[in-house]
């Protein structure tokens, strides 16, 4: 039986966790959006990716950047290391599924490029993998996580963390961090309004 104080605790706990990450960890959120504004203004990209529901926030985000958010303007480069089945699929078959991410990034990234990996638990190897390949190129590393943050943050130059055990809760906050991230991109980038929906 659906008990109408079960869906409220649901909606309570997710709002809880956002709240909690953005009252205690707001200033770690404006390093990141500076420094991809950083990254779109020198004229570099960003390379997003994740596994599983963390591939759809990285497709996610990019479609936000490319085509538009809030408003029409000028597409952003950014590009879902999730999506290409071919490259994927190749990359698992002939070196090993750890290594999707990071043959991608050498192919693809270049000095002063950020890669942005998702990773609930902050421990998937291919996301390590691809954060330590994009270190070693020189490009900027951020990584979205939750829990206690996982071996990923003791490699990210900079790390979201979503302060809860719970992998929904987290991915939950990951998309509104997202949304936010853009959003910001945008007011900053072309000087349009929060509110601004056209």
């Amino acid at each position: 039986m659906i008990k109408k104080q079960d869906l409220i605790q649901i909606f309570n706990d997710s709002i809880n966790v956002k709240m909690d990450f953005i009252y205690n960890q707001y200033d770690q959120l404006i390093k990141v959006i500076n420094t991809i504004v950083t990254t779109f203004k020198n004229g570099n990209k960003i390379l997003i990716f994740g596994n599983g529901g963390s591939a759809s926030d990285a497709q996610h985000m990019t479609s936000e950047l490319v085509c538009r958010l809030n408003f029409d303007r000028n597409p952003l480069p950014a590009i879902a290391l999730t999506t290409d089945t071919s490259v994927i699929t190749s990359i698992s078959n002939d070196y090993d599924y750890s290594k999707i991410f990071s043959r991608q990034i050498q192919a693809l990234g270049k000095p002063g490029d950020v890669a942005f990996g998702i990773t609930t638990s902050g421990n998937s190897e291919n996301i390590v993998h691809g954060i330590i390949q994009a270190k070693y190129m020189k490009m900027k590393t951020i990584c979205l996580t939750g829990n206690n943050g996982g071996k990923i943050v003791d490699i990210s130059e900079l790390s979201i963390i979503i302060p809860s055990k719970n992998a929904q809760r987290i991915q939950e906050a990951h998309i509104v961090v997202i949304h936010t991230i853009c959003q910001m991109i945008e007011k900053i980038i072309f000087g349009r309004g929060l509110n601004e929906i056209v």
